[in-house]
């Protein structure tokens, strides 16, 4: 997807929706973040806003294969193209990481999750929204989450556990059907109530929130070797062999 369908699909009516719709549940995963250093990687300025007011630093980093737009509105630039395989940030600099349309869309997944993790400071959180396999959004590509690979729990699971994050917390979301209909635009928040309450695992969105694990090394103590005492070397003596030798004088 290129950053000019997901800037023309977050400005429709569906985009809206979606956008309110997502804010609004990850409003409950911004515990903690005053003063936070925050990181939005993929294309996550529509939700970006929303940590703008908590966060000390917060900055969004595009994929170079998706293109990049000005971030935010007003002010000076927050946003960069960037390489997500070699992410240009020191080691345990960000404290919160959000990613949009960045798993699903990235040809260079583990090492992705692995700069993640290097950015990320010890017990740091990510949060990563993808599109869910079983859900109906997957199945239409009318949205960006049409688009790229879209994962199962047990997908997600398995990912961010090889990339030793822990998942922490999960969120079904989006039951609305991918439909430009007004009537459908509308009745977004009835479709949430409703499909929260009776099919949760057939959500459009999955929002899991993972702990960046960092385990104890212990280093092996040096075991004691011994080493036997060492005996002086014999010098070797010629040995006798019985002749009796004359002097030529003798003879």
């Amino acid at each position: 997807m290129d950053v000019v369908d997901l800037k023309e699909f977050y400005a429709s009516g569906l985009g809206h929706a979606t956008r309110r719709i997502v804010v609004s549940r990850l409003r409950a995963r911004l515990r903690g973040l005053q003063g936070a250093r925050v990181l939005g990687l993929g294309y996550c300025t529509p939700y970006l806003d929303v940590l703008a007011d908590e966060g000390r630093n917060v900055m969004a980093m595009m994929p170079a294969r998706q293109g990049v737009v000005h971030w935010p509105a007003r002010g000076n630039s927050a946003s960069a193209l960037v390489d997500e395989a070699c992410l240009p940030l020191a080691d345990g600099s960000m404290d919160f990481v959000l990613v949009v349309h960045g798993l699903e869309l990235t040809d260079q997944l583990p090492d992705m999750l692995r700069e993640l993790w290097r950015v990320l400071a010890p017990q740091g959180r990510a949060v990563f929204i993808v599109p869910n396999r079983r859900g109906l959004w997957a199945r239409f590509d009318n949205t960006p989450f049409g688009h790229g690979r879209p994962f199962s729990r047990g997908q997600l699971t398995t990912l961010l556990r090889n990339a030793q994050f822990s998942p922490a917390d999960w969120t079904s979301m989006l039951f609305m059907p991918p439909s430009e209909r007004r009537f459908m635009v509308r009745s977004a928040t009835l479709c949430e109530r409703m499909g929260s309450w009776i099919g949760p695992g057939f959500s459009g969105l999955i929002m899991v929130e993972a702990i960046k694990q960092v385990y104890a090394v212990t280093g092996s103590k040096q075991k004691r070797q011994l080493v036997p005492s060492l005996r002086p070397n014999i010098i070797p003596q010629p040995a006798r062999t019985g002749v009796n030798i004359r002097s030529r004088s003798q003879t």
